[in-house]
């Protein structure tokens, strides 16, 4: 049982590496067969079951032909005598027309749709929209309404309104709900799509979902199929459609709302209504808490129809946004803001849009019924005179307590606005709306926060919420740093990292590393986790298996313990663990203490917060996290937090090719490569910047060992990461001789190391130059230089004596004579030589052993060549091990 439970709890990370097999996406025809299942047992349409003429006496009341009814509604023995009613005569049948759309023309333009009942479950419409129709959730939900008919729009408007709208949903990951034709107002998002995608085609497309009422559909006869159409060829005839419409060939999915009539209009206003509150009240994110997503309301070219339209939600908190651009009426308006909906008047828009805008920052004992009269006739023109004098007083005291409301009204003033962009004013009244519905406090921020952060905008955040109003501690901003981390938005990162938030404290607690871990993109690392996660599952002993039934329900499959294992096999085995054993390992109540891995004095410490916390490096942990999964912008804030730079920039290099060389992607592993090259060039920026300031420093810099990278050197990570441009610095190659010529000078010539190897005695004399005698040398003359310009200035200098004792160069003495000598046959340099002669002398005595040598009993040369035979394999076994 607790097996299951845990293949079952990450089923999502062991899916793919360990069973991949078993995964394999399905076959469009097996899509298409599940999809068209799915569409018959949840989506109906409705039809005519009782046929009574109306004005003609081949067509029903119903609108559709007599022919178009079947045959039990021409006569029907269940409703004799009753008249004709769409309620109870209209009934619901499984529908007959989904699948894809194909407009013609340039392009070739596609889509989905399907044709609905009126009263079809939201639930169900949402659940074609994601999971049938493979929609990401919106982050915000733009519904827009206004004139059905064509109107005109200034060209300055038009780009303004267009690209405010576009980019708003471009950048929120929003959906954009229209009528779906292709009139009006529907028509002009339908043209912003569509400039969108020819202009940017290789990011997203927008979300156009087109809610139409099928009966007004011109050649809707071409989408309907029993089993569906993939896809429908769809022709926009809209000379020939006359008092019908056209669908857009700009949106990209359709609901066809069916309420069993021909040629009547608004029959999709309620779904669509209740579609939009249904969405209303989902979570941003699929989170089980939080807030939920915000719907934006937009009101173009609004008709009399339009007065009587109002987006009314229920739901506690639910924020709606109304944009009103060119005529919308003051009765739309008002009843958005009584219902907590922000609104967005754009000035110069036209009528009544104008007539707020004029009036919004008077006060309102100044808004008299005559002011309005005066604004009327100027926005309206001849409109105004069929207006009465009653419906100017009604509109008088709307436009008043308009104005009262003054929280949820906004004006984006074009002529002086700075930026110009209408996104910014949308999400500015959704957040300005946000901080006005709740009480001021954190709580508020917070939520215009997540807000930002789930639109992943930060320049509102750094506008509207990051201001001196606000106060911010490191701990409230925690949760915002784990959510821009996960959904990878390096700019608010840096922008939260600026305002306070301590890497230290976000992750001083190691479950949220391990979350971080949980929650990694697909990438070979999580790949390469999850089969090691899977492994160790089920290699644990059986006397643990009781004790992890009893706490599956809260313990977590994933360790740190499991990370730095797989980064010691990236780094190599010759680095320590990054991460000690922990005791939150699958939360068992472990009594037994956990040690650490011996020291390099031999002794074993325990595993303590002192030497636990001695070893953390949080600007480490976020810079390995970001490594791993291959995220360029997100490790170059975390590298900027590390504290041995350098270090990590080598391991990171090194990470990244071993697991270029282990992937099966070659484009994920080209990026690798040039990750792992880009952190190389950092490397050889920090050691040039060191090696330029002090040359000394800096080599002792390459061999100094990094506890925070596994105990090991930059030096090695260069080599073992194959990193050339790196070790071919000036710096690198200079020490590189230094480690070659052990204790002896550099400078000595070979001639003089091969001459000291056989007659040894001359290294007593001057002959061969040791480093300890330079060293010594060379303070000898700074110090006469310092005495000879304190003679010549009369002053005393300052030395940095501090700099000198911490490397011990004042208590330097010159090497003994046995000293010398063992320094001598110690040196790299030498033992080569002596390794080359060996090898030489080795052949000599097998050759002549060979050839000469001919005698019954094996002779002492013979017996030495076999002893210096076993010791070579014996140096060949010794390296292999090693």
């Amino acid at each position: 049982m607790g097996e299951d439970a845990v293949k079952s709890r990450f089923h999502t990370l062991a899916i793919s590496a360990v069973r991949p097999a078993k995964h394999l996406s399905p076959s469009p025809s097996f899509q298409r067969c599940a999809f068209t299942s799915w569409i018959k047992e949840n989506i109906n349409k409705r039809e005519c079951c009782f046929f009574e003429k109306g004005v003609r006496e081949d067509v029903c009341k119903c609108g559709y032909l007599k022919t178009d009814h079947v045959d039990e509604a021409i006569k029907p023995e269940d409703f004799t005598g009753e008249s004709w009613d769409k309620h109870r005569h209209a009934y619901e049948v499984p529908t007959d027309a989904f699948g894809d759309i194909s407009f013609g023309g340039l392009g070739q333009k596609t889509g989905q749709y399907a044709r609905v009942s009126t009263d079809t479950s939201p639930e169900n419409l949402y659940q074609l929209l994601t999971e049938q129709w493979k929609l990401p959730p919106p982050n915000l939900l733009i519904s827009v309404t206004g004139g059905a008919k064509n109107f005109y729009l200034k060209a300055r408007l038009k780009n303004m309104f267009r690209r405010g709208l576009i980019k708003v949903a471009q950048t929120t990951g929003a959906w954009i709900i229209t009528g779906g034709t292709h009139t009006g107002v529907m028509k002009h998002v339908g043209q912003a799509v569509r400039d969108h995608t020819l202009s940017n085609a290789t990011q997203g497309p927008i979300v156009a979902i087109g809610v139409a009422t099928w009966g007004i559909i011109h050649n809707r006869d071409a989408l309907v199929h029993s089993e569906g159409c993939f896809p429908a060829h769809y022709e926009m005839d809209i000379k020939g459609q006359g008092r019908l419409s056209c669908l857009d060939n700009n949106h990209t999915h359709f609901l066809l709302v069916d309420d069993g009539t021909h040629g009547n209009y608004g029959v999709e206003i309620e779904l669509r209504s209740r579609l939009e509150k249904c969405i209303s009240r989902k979570r941003l994110g699929n989170k089980e808490g939080g807030m939920t997503i915000p719907v934006v309301c937009v009101v173009l070219d609004g008709g009399p129809g339009t007065l009587n339209v109002s987006h009314q939600f229920s739901v506690p908190r639910c924020l709606s946004l109304c944009l009103t651009v060119l005529c919308v009426s003051s009765q739309t308006i008002y009843n958005a803001m009584l219902n907590s909906t922000p609104c967005v008047i754009m000035e110069g828009s036209g009528r009544i849009a104008d007539v707020i805008a004029q009036v919004a920052g008077l006060p309102v004992t100044r808004v008299t019924i005559a002011l309005i009269h005066q604004l009327m006739k100027k926005f309206f023109g001849k409109e105004y005179d069929n207006f009465p004098h009653l419906k100017i007083i009604e509109w008088t005291k709307k436009i008043q307590d308009i104005i009262r409301m003054s929280h949820w009204l906004t004006i984006f003033r074009i002529s002086e606005d700075n930026h110009g962009d209408l996104d910014v004013a949308i999400l500015q009244a959704l957040l300005k709306a946000s901080r006005t519905s709740e009480t001021l406090g954190i709580e508020s921020w917070k939520r215009q926060l997540e807000l930002a952060i789930t639109w992943n905008r930060v320049d509102i955040a750094e506008t509207e919420i990051f201001t001196e109003e606000s106060q911010w501690k490191s701990g409230d901003l925690h949760w915002a740093m784990f959510s821009a981390l996960v959904g990878n938005k390096p700019q608010f990162v840096s922008l939260l990292l600026e305002n306070g938030v301590s890497v230290r404290d976000f992750l001083q607690d190691e479950e949220t590393l391990c979350e971080l871990y949980k929650q990694l993109p697909s990438c070979i690392f999580l790949r390469k986790l999850a089969k090691r996660v899977h492994s160790s599952s089920h290699s644990r002993g059986k006397a643990f298996r009781i004790r992890r039934r009893a706490h599956l329900g809260q313990g977590e499959m994933i360790s740190m313990t499991h990370v730095s294992d797989e980064v010691r096999h990236l780094l190599g085995s010759f680095t320590h663990a990054l991460y000690p054993p922990s005791i939150m390992t699958y939360r068992l109540n472990l009594s037994a203490s956990i040690s650490l891995s011996k020291s390099p004095t031999g002794s074993r410490e325990p595993l303590g917060e002192d030497s636990a916390d001695a070893q953390r490096d949080p600007g480490r942990d976020l810079f390995l996290w970001a490594v791993v999964q291959n995220n360029k912008e997100l490790a170059e804030i975390a590298w900027e937090l590390c504290r041995d730079c350098m270090s990590a920039a080598l391991a990171a290099s090194k990470i990244l090719k071993t697991m270029a060389e282990e992937g099966s992607d070659a484009d994920e592993a080209e990026d690798m490569h040039e990750l792992a090259n880009h952190y190389e060039k950092h490397a050889i920026g920090v050691f040039s910047e060191c090696h330029n300031s002090d040359e000394e420093r800096a080599r002792r810099l390459l061999v100094r060992v990094s506890p925070v990278w596994g105990r090991t050197t930059c030096l090695r990570l260069a080599l073992e990461a194959d990193d050339k441009s790196f070790v071919a610095q000036s710096g690198v190659q200079a020490l590189l001789t230094q480690i070659w010529c052990g204790e002896l000078s550099v400078d000595n010539p070979v001639w003089r190391v091969l001459v000291c190897m056989v007659f040894f005695p001359l290294i007593y004399t001057r002959f061969l130059v040791f480093r300890r005698d330079e060293i010594i040398h060379r303070e000898a003359e700074k110090k006469e230089e310092i005495k000879t310009v304190e003679t010549v200035t009369g002053s005393t200098l300052r030395t940095n004596s501090c700099s000198l004792d911490r490397f011990g160069l004042k208590r330097l003495k010159p090497l003994s004579s046995w000293y010398r000598l063992f320094h001598l046959y110690s040196s790299p340099q030498v033992k080569f030589y002596w390794n080359i002669v060996s090898y030489f002398a080795f052949l000599f005595l097998f050759a002549v052993v060979l050839m000469i040598d001919f005698q019954a009993a094996p002779s002492a040369g013979e017996l030495l060549l076999y002893i210096w035979l076993l010791s070579l394999v014996c140096e060949e076994v010794r390296q292999a091990d090693n």
